[in-house]
């Protein structure tokens, strides 16, 4: 029988299983490191804001970043927490759209931010003297509007074209809400569906990735043919950003691999933690990296930390 999408009013996520008492333990690991995903990007942001010398391009946009990680993950972290504690693994049907909703605009935010971030190094670096007139005050508010208007934007579209999906099913075989597991559940034919998330991925992570790929190819024809200065500069501020973007990259593609594929010979945790992989550790492993890897605000770190001694 067709069950049309306006009859389904909740989803059973089936990923979750019975775990006894240690559904306690999970809990507190998990809820550990939501508090720590929290406190170190606050941290930092408060860090970046309060400080003149950090109210650099670089910097504000490593603030937006650290905005993101924060929504992305509170995207995430307490409905997970509230699944593991109940019995029955349900969502609503429109909490589950809202979800995904977060889920995939924290996704774009991320992957444009990093490349908009790549496009910085590329004037900081290719033109040394010519950078402050380049990235002006406006481009600046331009770039972040940007990073987070279209993907926001483009979200709503997509998420309306799931919403008026006609559904067959109500089971999702995963521990939070994805839009590919709502689509495989469609009655209806999907073909336009497939065919804008094909684009969708191609505009959304293709283009941006060709763009970081061509403006790190001209920071190393500059390394190679600049000064050591210049070298020491361009490994000092594009380490960080490059660690991110390969954990980023790496953490999105477990994600597609496993919608998109039969992943049952994988152990079930295993699934889990692949799944989750670009939401929990991403917004951990950012602040490691930057402020341990960028001089400016491993400096500040260092002051504060003498003045509280």
């Amino acid at each position: 029988m067709i069950i049309n999408s306006t009859q389904v009013s909740y989803f059973i996520l089936s990923a979750y299983f019975d775990t006894g008492m240690l559904k306690y333990l999970y809990f507190t690991i998990i809820l550990c490191l939501y508090v720590l995903i929290i406190l170190s990007n606050v941290f930092l942001i408060v860090l970046i804001c309060v400080n003149r010398s950090l109210h650099e391009p670089m910097y504000l946009f490593l603030c937006s970043l650290f905005v993101n990680q924060l929504y992305g993950s509170t995207g995430l972290f307490p409905f997970i927490l509230l699944q593991i504690l109940k019995d029955v693994h349900t969502v609503s049907f429109s909490l589950c759209v809202l979800q995904i909703y977060c889920l995939y605009s924290y996704v774009q935010v991320e992957i444009i931010n990093l490349t908009v971030m790549s496009y910085d190094r590329y004037l900081s670096i290719c033109f040394p003297l010519q950078y402050h007139t380049r990235m002006t005050h406006n481009k600046i508010g331009v770039l972040v509007t940007v990073v987070w208007v279209f993907p926001l934007l483009k979200g709503a579209v997509g998420r309306y074209r799931t919403v008026s999906l006609q559904l067959c099913g109500n089971i999702i075989d995963k521990i939070y809400c994805d839009n590919y597991s709502i689509v495989k559940l469609s009655c209806s034919d999907t073909t336009d569906n497939n065919i804008y998330g094909l684009i969708d991925v191609f505009i959304s992570m293709c283009v941006p990735v060709m763009l970081i790929l061509y403006s790190y190819m001209k920071i190393l024809k500059v390394c190679f043919s600049g000064s050591k200065q210049t070298r020491h500069k361009a490994v000092s501020t594009c380490t960080p950003h490059l660690a991110s973007l390969l954990n980023f990259t790496l953490g999105c593609c477990f994600e597609i691999v496993q919608s998109r594929f039969n992943m049952n010979h994988v152990p079930n945790m295993m699934r889990i933690f692949l799944s989750v992989y670009f939401i929990t550790l991403q917004p951990v492993f950012n602040p490691m990296v930057y402020g341990l890897k960028m001089s400016k605000i491993r400096v500040k770190c260092n002051h504060l930390r003498a003045k509280v001694q």
